[in-house]
């Protein structure tokens, strides 16, 4: 137990960390808007689909999905301990948001952001896509005891829709980083379950 709320801290910390860096200096503000553009420029029509594809998997809903999906094949307990994870994750995020008070790069730069979906309520940082996606996967790969192929792979699913984020206009790098690790964080803190 201890060792999961330490590793939970050093998440928590680094993901706080970035966030300082890319909000409270020169040089991480111009890296971030830097790796921004570079991101979010577009990358032709297949680039388009499929990160416009993936987005939206670290929702609320799309994970409530899942979760309704593992339920209904027999696994209502792991099911629910993921969606908790995640939902206690996306009000982490949101209280987070109000504090920082990020504008969206649509909003800071109109003119050299390619906004290609529908502006999202709330502020930027952190994201709360890759958050909640990454506590939903690592609670609920934990407690279906996933092999690390397994795992792996759903941590590539949390780093592309992450990478969408930025894509699609709707997040700076910094803002998709922080939320992964505090996805990470909160996962590494949360209580396992019995047998």
């Amino acid at each position: 137990m201890v060792g999961s709320v330490v590793k939970g801290v050093a998440f928590a910390a680094a993901a706080a960390a970035v966030g300082y860096v890319a909000l409270g200096t020169d040089e991480g503000r111009a890296a971030d808007a830097d790796l921004f553009a570079t991101v979010n420029r577009g990358h032709g029509p297949g680039a388009d689909r499929l990160f416009g594809g993936v987005s939206e998997l670290g929702s609320l809903y799309a994970v409530g999905a899942a979760a309704g999906t593992l339920a209904a094949l027999g696994r209502p307990r792991q099911a629910t301990r993921a969606f908790a994870a995640a939902g206690a994750t996306w009000l982490l995020g949101q209280g987070v948001k109000k504090l920082v008070d990020r504008p969206r790069p649509y909003d800071a730069d109109p003119e050299g952001t390619r906004a290609m979906i529908a502006p999202p309520m709330g502020t930027s940082w952190p994201s709360s896509h890759p958050a909640v996606l990454i506590a939903f996967t690592t609670i609920g790969g934990r407690e279906l005891g996933a092999g690390s192929i397994a795992r792996a792979g759903l941590t590539t699913l949390g780093a592309t829709v992450a990478a969408s984020r930025v894509y699609l206009g709707v997040h700076y790098p910094s803002d998709v980083a922080s939320g992964f690790l505090m996805g990470r964080a909160v996962a590494a803190m949360w209580p396992r379950g019995r047998g």
